[in-house]
C-alpha cells in the first residue's frame, strides 16, 4: 500500500537528548533503548470514516517519537497498517450502500493527505490487512499446530479461536483484572457470548467465510482474518520481535494490543512483543470522547477546508500531554492560532535573544516522554523577549524555527 510523503527534517544544531516514555506494561517511565535502527509499529485507521482529530493526536504523538528519535541519529523503522476489511468498514459499506473495496480505498487516500497536510512523518511501510492475508493465515496455522488456536465447537462455522492463557503472561500488558477484560472485549469488538467457544476470552483469529460477506480462500478453509493476528503479523515480519515501540490509542490497550502481543508471543515463544507499550489520550467535544459511534467528531480534512493552518492543529493538540484525555474546543484552535502566529512573528525579527539554551530546554521537554506543554511554554518566553525587541542574535530567529520544525512538525 502507497504511503505519503514526508517533509524533510532539518539537522538541529546541539547536543539531542535520549527519549524516554511510559510504559503502560509497568506503569512506569523508562528510557528507550533503540539500536541503531529505532522499531516502531503504530495500529493504523479501519478506513469506514474520515480522519478526526483522536486520531490525529494519536499520530502526531507518535511523530515526536520518531522526530525525536531521528535528531538522535537513529534510522527509525516505522510500521503503520491499514485495517481494511474488517467489521465496520463492512457495516458502513452495507448501510450507505457503497462498495466496501471502493469506500476503503476513498477513506485511506483522505487519511494520507491528512497526515501529509499535517506534517506527519511517513511510515517506512504502510500496510494493508487485505494485502497481508497469506502472511496472516501462516501465522495462524503456526497456532493451531502449536496447540494456541482451535477451531469453534461449531458445525457450521467452526471459526479459529486463540486460547488466550497460551502464552501464561496474558494480562500483563494492560494489568486489567477479568472482569473489566471482559466488559471491554464485548464493548471493543470482540464477543464473549459467542458459543462454542472455550472461555469468553479467547479471540477470533479466522472468521470462516458467510453468505454476502468477503472472504480469501486458503488452507484454513475460506475465510478473513480477526483484527488482532493482522498486527501480530504485519509488526513481527517487518520489525521483528522485542521492537522499541507499539503505539496507538489508549483505547486500544485491550482488546487489541493485549491480544496482539499474545498471539506473537505465542507464535514465537519469546517474550515481549514490544519493550515499550505507549499509548495516547483521547480527545473528547462536548464533555465526551470524540468517536464515529457518538457522530461528535472533529473532522481534520474539514479544518483543513475551513483554511485552518496545520501548525495550528498541531499546536492545538500539543497544549495538553499526549497521554491525557482532553477536550477540543473553539478556544483551543483560537489559542493555537495566536501562539503560532506570535512564533511567526519572532522568528521573522531580524535578531533575537540567544536561542541556544531555549533550543536545549525544547529537546528536555519533549524527549521527556513528549512533554509537549511546557516545551511550548520554552519557545513561548523565548518569543516573548523577541517581540520586546530584546536580543541582538541574528542566528537565534533561525535557530528556533529549525528547531520547531524538526521537533514539533511546525513550520515557521
Amino acid at each position: 500500500m502507497r504511503t505519503w510523503s514526508s517533509v524533510p527534517l532539518p539537522r538541529v544544531p546541539g547536543t539531542p537528548r535520549p527519549l524516554r516514555l511510559f510504559d503502560t506494561s509497568t506503569g512506569q517511565l523508562r528510557p528507550t533503548a533503540p539500536g541503531q535502527t529505532a522499531r516502531m509499529y503504530v495500529c493504523g485507521i479501519t478506513p469506514y470514516d474520515a480522519t478526526h482529530l483522536g486520531h490525529a493526536a494519536t499520530y502526531l504523538a507518535f511523530d515526536l517519537v520518531n522526530r525525536v528519535w531521528r535528531d538522535n541519529g537513529h534510522d527509525v523503522f516505522y510500521v503503520q497498517n491499514v485495517t481494511d476489511v474488517d467489521e465496520p468498514l463492512l457495516e458502513r459499506a452495507e448501510r450507505d450502500q457503497d462498495d466496501w473495496i471502493v469506500l476503503g480505498l476513498r477513506e485511506t487516500a483522505l487519511f494520507r493527505e491528512d497526515m501529509e497536510a499535517l506534517r506527519v512523518l511517513s511510515p517506512r511501510e504502510f500496510v494493508g490487512a487485505v494485502e497481508s492475508i497469506p502472511e496472516i493465515v501462516e501465522v495462524i496455522g503456526k497456532l493451531l499446530a502449536d496447540g494456541a488456536a482451535y477451531r469453534a465447537d461449531d458445525p457450521e462455522f467452526p471459526d479459529i479461536y486463540f486460547d488466550h492463557n497460551a502464552t501464561g503472561r496474558f494480562g500483563y500488558e494492560s494489568n486489567y483484572d477479568e472482569p473489566t477484560m471482559t466488559r471491554f472485549f464485548a464493548e471493543r469488538g470482540g464477543d464473549p457470548d459467542r458459543a462454542g467457544k472455550r472461555h469468553p476470552l479467547d479471540a477470533l483469529l479466522w472468521r470462516c467465510a458467510r453468505p454476502g460477506e468477503p472472504s480469501w480462500d486458503s488452507e484454513l478453509g475460506a475465510g478473513r482474518p480477526g483484527w488482532h493476528i493482522e498486527c501480530s503479523a504485519i509488526a513481527v515480519n517487518r520489525l521483528g520481535m522485542g521492537f522499541d515501540v507499539q503505539g496507538g490509542g489508549s483505547d486500544l490497550i485491550f482488546p487489541h494490543h493485549e491480544y496482539s502481543a499474545a498471539h506473537a508471543e505465542a507464535v514465537a515463544g519469546t517474550h515481549p512483543f514490544a519493550r515499550h507499550y505507549v499509548h495516547a489520550g483521547m480527545i473528547g467535544l462536548d464533555g465526551q470522547k470524540m468517536s464515529k459511534s457518538r457522530g461528535n467528531l472533529v473532522f481534520v480534512s474539514r479544518l483543513r477546508a475551513d483554511g485552518v493552518d496545520s501548525g495550528a492543529i498541531r499546536l492545538a493538540l500539543f497544549a495538553g500531554h499526549y497521554r491525557t484525555d482532553r477536550a477540543w474546543t473553539a478556544a483551543l484552535l483560537s489559542e493555537a492560532q495566536e501562539r503560532l502566529a506570535r512564533w511567526r512573528e519572532a522568528v521573522s525579527l531580524p535578531t533575537g535573544p540567544a536561542a541556544a539554551d531555549t533550543v536545549a530546554r525544547l529537546r528536555d521537554h519533549v524527549a521527556d516522554d513528549l512533554d509537549t506543554p511546557t516545551a511550548l511554554a520554552a519557545i513561548d518566553a523565548w518569543a516573548g523577549e523577541a517581540l520586546r525587541r530584546n536580543g541582538t542574535d541574528t542566528a537565534a530567529p533561525g535557530l528556533v524555527r529549525i528547531a520547531v520544525d524538526a521537533l514539533l512538525g511546525i513550520e515557521l
